[in-house]
């Protein structure tokens, strides 16, 4: 019973958000979340779904701004901009990456942007148009390779990450494919449903109802493990291609030399949010996986992600039209 009281009161002190005294320090007024996509999609469904708790967790109002445009890029930039202080931060997707590799940009992922926390996962789901024959990534595999550039693989835009995982796949299945960059994918989903182009490497939160319905057939996951919420899909990894692994993610930075005890509490907060059961279920449904963790591991992390997708680039020649 004594040491289960001295480990509470160290969980309380360590996340900071149980002890009056240390939450006296940060936050000292209202915070600003910058989303660095339009109103509507899934980053800035997760701000507005996370603001009422966070807001009670931290003690002070947050409001949430909407900053879209280039990829991501442009409330990146604004991010990069922001006082160090903790009292601004924003929320993004893994393309605050890809679009600073791809063209130039007023930031630089990893000197410019400080990790907060990794806050969810999104596998990408190869999904093909029922009259392709293919039921697996062999199948596939061999068809694209008996067709040279026959097959087309749609994706959101140039740089997203349905794109990279469709060049990854390319790369290293040793196929050409042509890709079609739409502008959203919506668009690019509805003209793979219609049967106007035959593959895509959708994401999982935008794809899966299609997948339900059985509009589309669904034959493997970019993530490194089988999705819970397919199951029975193989990863491309074990489907013939090893170590093949990528994620869209979800996750809060902010300006780069942001105050150490800002990010601690914000981390903290963001934990506690992602931990509860309602939460975690809610991102399930939308085909997101909890990550959380340390800010330390988000940015080693980050680090790899620009390795890995800059490679990518590299490899594939990927330039921005």
């Amino acid at each position: 019973m004594r040491w289960t009281r001295r480990a509470a009161i160290g969980t309380a002190f360590a996340t900071g958000l149980q002890t009056p005294a240390l939450a006296q320090d940060f936050p000292l007024r209202p915070l600003r979340l910058l989303v660095t996509w339009p109103p509507g999609g899934t980053t800035d469904i997760l701000a507005r779904q996370f603001q009422p708790r966070l807001s009670a967790l931290l003690g002070q109002p947050i409001v949430v701004e909407n900053r879209g445009g280039a990829s991501g890029a442009i409330g990146a930039a604004e991010m990069a901009r922001m006082n160090p202080d903790g009292h601004g931060f924003g929320m993004v997707t893994s393309t605050v990456i890809s679009a600073a590799l791809l063209s130039r940009q007023p930031y630089d992922p990893v000197r410019d942007l400080a990790p907060i926390i990794n806050l969810a996962r999104v596998a990408n789901i190869l999904v093909v148009h029922p009259s392709l024959p293919v039921h697996s990534v062999r199948d596939l595999i061999a068809l694209a390779r008996s067709r040279p550039g026959a097959l087309t693989f749609g994706s959101p835009g140039i740089g997203s990450a349905v794109h990279i995982s469709g060049e990854m796949f390319k790369l290293a299945a040793g196929v050409d494919m042509v890709h079609a960059p739409y502008r959203g994918g919506g668009p690019a989903l509805a003209d793979l449903v219609s049967g106007h182009i035959q593959l895509m490497f959708g994401n999982a939160s935008s794809t899966l109802p299609f997948v339900r319905d059985r509009s589309l057939r669904a034959i493997a996951v970019t993530s490194a493990e089988r999705a819970a919420y397919l199951p029975e899909v193989p990863t491309v990894a074990e489907s013939g291609l090893p170590g093949f692994a990528i994620d869209e993610w979800y996750a809060c930075l902010g300006p780069a030399g942001m105050a150490p005890r800002a990010v601690e509490r914000i981390n903290a907060a963001f934990n506690t949010v992602i931990a509860e059961p309602q939460e975690r279920a809610r991102l399930l449904e939308m085909g997101a996986e909890v990550v959380g963790g340390t800010a330390e591991a988000f940015g080693a992390f980050m680090r790899e992600e620009v390795e890995k997708i800059g490679r990518v680039v590299r490899d594939a020649r990927i330039r921005m039209e």
